[in-house]
C-alpha cells in the first residue's frame, strides 16, 4: 500500500504536512534583527543623548527583546503546526497569483531613492517616491500623483527639519530650500 500526498500516514506525517516553512524563514529574520539592535543598543553611549533622563539604551533593547521573544514564540507556534488563516478579502482575488511585476517596479523605486537621495535631495526623490508608488499601484493620475508627492516630501522635508531638528537631505536644492 503507498500513501499519497493528499492523506498523510499517520500524525507525524500530518504535523509535518500542516508546519508552514516560511514562517521559521521570519522567525530567523526576527532573531537577527533583533540581536542586532541589541548589540548596537549596548555600544550607544552617554554622550548620544544627555538630556534623554531614560538614555538611548532603552528602546532599542526593549524592541530587541521584543523581537527575540516574538520571534521564539511563532517559531514554538510554527512548529507544532500552526499556521496563518488565508486572507478574506473583498476586493481582491486571493486564489490569483501574485503581480511580481508591481513587486520588481516598488522594489526597483525604493532602490533608486536610496541611490539617488543624497544627490537629488529629498524633497525630489521623494516627491518621486510617494507619486511613483500610487502610480505602480494603479492610480493612472500621475501628473496628480506627482503633486500630492511633491506637497507630502516638502511637508515632511520641514517637519523634520524644523519639527524634531533632523535635517534632510535637500540636495540640489540646497540653498533654495
Amino acid at each position: 500500500m503507498t500513501a499519497t500526498l493528499d492523506r498523510p500516514d499517520g500524525p507525524e506525517e500530518a504535523q509535518e504536512q500542516r508546519r508552514d516553512w516560511a514562517q521559521l524563514v521570519v522567525c530567523g529574520v526576527m532573531i537577527v534583527v533583533g540581536v542586532f539592535l541589541i548589540v548596537d543598543a549596548m555600544r550607544l553611549t552617554a554622550e548620544f543623548a544627555k538630556v534623554d533622563p531614560v538614555g538611548p539604551k532603552l528602546f532599542p533593547l526593549v524592541i530587541g527583546i521584543g523581537l527575540l521573544v516574538c520571534s521564539v514564540l511563532l517559531a514554538v507556534a510554527t512548529w507544532r503546526g500552526s499556521v496563518g488563516t488565508p486572507d478574506d478579502g473583498e476586493d481582491i482575488d486571493t486564489s490569483g497569483p501574485a503581480d511580481w511585476r508591481t513587486v520588481g517596479l516598488l522594489v526597483l523605486l525604493f532602490v533608486a531613492t536610496v541611490a539617488f537621495v543624497d544627490l537629488l535631495g529629498w524633497v525630489i526623490m521623494g516627491a518621486l517616491l510617494f507619486g511613483g508608488a500610487a502610480t505602480i499601484l494603479g492610480n493612472r493620475h500621475w501628473v496628480r500623483n506627482l503633486a500630492i508627492g511633491l506637497g507630502l516630501s516638502l511637508l515632511s522635508f520641514y517637519a523634520f527639519y524644523v519639527g524634531l531638528g533632523i535635517p534632510l537631505s535637500a540636495g540640489i536644492l540646497d540653498g533654495i530650500l
